[in-house]
């Protein structure tokens, strides 16, 4: 090709050639077809594979001189800009404002010479537009997730705008009945809210939804991949409303406001069934509101999908078929213990074997597993629940969590009578969680005859398929989390970027790390001698143990997650 190529000059069938996109014989057989069909030759190509979207949105900005619209720009609208165009008027068009200025407004089109579409955003906005080109497929979607957004929004908006404050001392204040029987869409802006504050949390796959009273503003934020992010921060006269609507969800007492309350209420959608638990704490502000969220419709993981290295499937798997014996998984609230047991409990289930679970809450509805839900304020308590199951034949029992000596006298005993008992306790890795039986009361003998295995693990973030990127860590980085240079040969590191998807995290989803101690000789002993979590830390690493640090770093190489996110999780070996 000539060295003065000027693709301005040039047909869209050239330039791919000239750029090494196209083949001369792909162009005339591409030619032949548009001859019969009359379609752009551009969009044959595409349907026929031989190039993509992006190559021609490429082409298209060398042949008009017009700078492209890549995918981090489209991702990462302004609804400020975006707003100022008509939905109805970006769609027909194809055109989506990104950003402004006070001059000027930058927006991507398909058809970047379309004079009159330039004319209407100017007279529409006031600003002179300032225009590049963008793929018809990659625009749709970011118009789809933009004025989404925006009429989101709006919505919000609208519904606090609609919020009425009842003025006048406490005492004198009218009963406002808000429930769903009684609301009409149009007077009841707040059963709007508190609806809008579910559906985005449900959507969002949160676990957590605090409603939090400051001064001036109510902050609402939810907890996703277990970090809180704010969706909404509306002024505090939609406090009260807001307050009164869940506890008449949740049928607690609207008039008392000094004493914190629990309830629970229940969400059914079309594909659904979430159970709603409520926690209502006084502040100096007002009465804050925590909401968990808990999905019972169905439990789809099992033990391989929880994200075990090879060796520890191996020895976690074993230890689960064992026919009598505990086993004890640790670790802080909502690091996934609780997931862990029942895929458990799914792996090992059969018709041959009765299996009953005591849990409060029941998290997930499991076939063919008897569940009892804990009720302490009837006296439905962990220790009363287990002395009734005693009596019921089971074969394998899951305690949610054990609390108190007399629950763990009754599962200790339970285990060493030819029973496999699966169980929680609270503590920060798999040494301390033997010293935590310790500490509750479990003699140390016991402790070291009936526990066949001890696990710690914690939940970390995934790293967002769509818009991690590659980089080279500094040698700082590299030496504060553990790493040496010679591991990373062969493996290339990410990091987080964020884009909408993510909701500008980062990450997406989440993934277990762990820590097991299988319980040898050498480690029984050491509890029989009442040896401090130290040593038996030290002889279960000795003994070939994985620390939860080092699980996590095998997690960094293999680009699942970050360096920053193991350094959240987990703390430094000394």
């Amino acid at each position: 090709m000539s060295s003065t190529f000027n693709p301005q000059f040039q047909r869209i069938g050239e330039i791919l050639v000239h750029i090494n996109k196209l083949s001369d014989s792909q162009l005339q057989e591409a030619l032949v077809e548009q001859k019969n069909t009359k379609e752009k030759l551009g969009l044959i190509l595409i349907n026929n594979g031989v190039i993509t979207e992006d190559d021609l949105v490429t082409v298209y900005s060398m042949q008009l001189g017009y700078k492209k619209a890549d995918e981090e720009m489209l991702l990462n609208v302004k609804q400020e800009a975006a707003s100022l165009v008509p939905e109805e008027f970006a769609r027909q068009n194809a055109v989506l404002a990104l950003s402004k200025s006070k001059s000027s407004i930058v927006v991507a089109m398909e058809d970047p010479e379309d004079i009159a579409c330039i004319d209407s955003l100017k007279r529409l906005t006031g600003l002179n537009p300032e225009v590049l080109v963008a793929g018809p497929t990659a625009l749709e979607k970011a118009l789809e997730e933009v004025y989404g957004e925006i009429k989101k929004t709006g919505e919000v908006q609208e519904v606090i705008e609609g919020i009425k404050v009842i003025s006048g001392d406490e005492d004198d204040r009218e009963e406002v009945d808000l429930s769903p029987e009684s609301a009409d869409a149009k007077d009841a802006p707040i059963v709007k809210l508190v609806n809008m504050i579910l559906q985005e949390s449900i959507k969002e796959r949160a676990t957590d939804v605090h409603i939090e009273p400051m001064e001036n503003r109510v902050i609402i934020r939810i907890r996703i991949d277990g970090v809180l992010q704010v969706i909404m921060t509306p002024p505090n006269t939609s406090l009260s409303g807001l307050v009164t609507r869940i506890k008449i969800l949740s049928k607690l007492n609207i008039a008392e406001k000094r004493l914190s309350q629990d309830g629970r209420f229940t969400i059914k959608t079309k594909e659904k069934e979430i159970d709603v638990r409520v926690s209502i704490l006084p502040t100096v502000y007002g009465e804050k509101i925590v909401m968990r969220l808990l999905d019972k419709t169905g439990f789809d993981f099992n033990l391989k999908s929880l994200g075990f290295d090879p060796d520890m499937y191996k020895i976690f798997k074993k230890m689960i078929a064992q026919p009598y014996g505990m086993i004890i998984v640790s670790g802080p609230t909502g690091s996934g213990k609780s997931t862990s047991l029942y895929a458990s409990l799914k792996e090992i289930k059969s018709e041959g074997i009765n299996i009953t679970t005591v849990e409060d809450p029941v998290e997930y509805q499991l076939d063919g597993i008897s569940q009892v839900q804990v009720f302490e304020d009837i006296g439905l308590t962990f220790a009363s629940s287990l002395r009734s199951i005693l009596r019921q034949d089971p074969d394998i029992l899951l305690i949610g969590e054990i609390r108190d000596s007399e629950t763990a006298d009754i599962a200790v005993k339970f285990s060493l009578t030819g029973h496999l008992v699966l169980s929680t306790v609270h503590a920060n890795d798999a040494s301390s969680t033997i010293t935590r039986l310790l500490d509750i009361g479990v003699p140390p003998f016991l402790v070291g005859s009936c526990v066949n295995l001890v696990m710690a693990q914690r939940l970390v973030r995934r790293l967002c398929k769509e818009c991690c990127e590659e980089y080279k860590p500094s040698d700082q980085e590299l030496y504060v989390v553990g790493l040496d240079k010679k591991r990373l040969k062969g493996s290339k590191l990410t990091k987080p970027k964020g884009c909408r998807k993510c909701r500008n995290t980062g990450y997406r989803g989440r993934t277990a790390i762990f820590e097991i101690i299988p319980m040898s000789m050498d480690i029984r002993r050491l509890i029989f001698n009442e040896s401090n979590e130290d040593d038996i830390r030290v002889k279960a690493l000795e003994q070939g143990m994985i620390s939860l640090r080092e699980s996590g770093l095998r997690k960094v190489l293999d680009g699942t997650t970050s360096i920053q996110e193991i350094m959240r999780s987990t703390v430094e070996e000394f």
